[in-house]
């Protein structure tokens, strides 16, 4: 039987361990990423506030930034056709985008894929967190939970994700269990 990407891939790994930073290590990563320089700070929330893929964030430039909607436009990866989305930002994200200098062609990083998946790694470890979690792919999926957590549609995860299925986004609202919990609340 063959199976598609997306229904082997799970949110733990095979030793059932997380992939994905949960809210609180979320919130100590963006914690950590304050303290930050800025242009490192602007890259780091960029990666936990949009739950794009790090190649997808250094690939930004000014003009994929759009300061009046407060969107970031990304073009999405690993898909076989061009696609873009735009993911909404916080203001103070957008007001340190708005902050950075850029390269001659807009560019609001320069630096290469692995400093920064270093720079990732090394607010990981402030943080404490450990396991396979501790990546930017960490941030991706933790943005995915974080997400379904709050109860946005799946639709608009999808979009925002870059999702070619809505089956891949299920995988963020089987893992987040909030009515799950609520359920098995009431039995308690």
């Amino acid at each position: 039987m063959e199976f598609r990407r997306s229904e082997q891939w799970q949110v733990y790994d095979q030793t059932g361990r997380r992939k994905y930073l949960s809210a609180a290590e979320r919130a100590r990563f963006l914690a950590v990423a304050r303290h930050s320089p800025p242009d490192v700070r602007a890259l780091l929330q960029v990666l936990a506030y949009t739950g794009c893929r790090v190649s997808e964030a250094l690939s930004l430039t000014v003009h994929q930034f759009d300061a009046d909607t407060g969107t970031l436009t990304f073009r999405t990866l690993k898909r076989r056709r061009l696609a873009f989305r735009s993911v909404p930002i916080p203001q103070t994200l957008s007001n340190l985008l708005q902050s950075l200098p850029v390269d001659d062609a807009g560019r609001f990083w320069t630096m290469h894929r692995v400093t920064a998946w270093r720079h990732v790694k090394d607010a990981m470890a402030t943080t404490e967190v450990r396991g396979p979690m501790a990546c930017c792919r960490g941030l991706r999926h933790g943005f995915g939970i974080h997400a379904a957590g709050r109860s946005v549609p799946p639709n608009l995860i999808q979009r925002w994700m870059g999702h070619a299925s809505l089956s891949t986004t299920a995988i963020y609202l089987d893992a987040t269990g909030a009515e799950e919990r609520e359920f098995a609340a009431r039995t308690w």
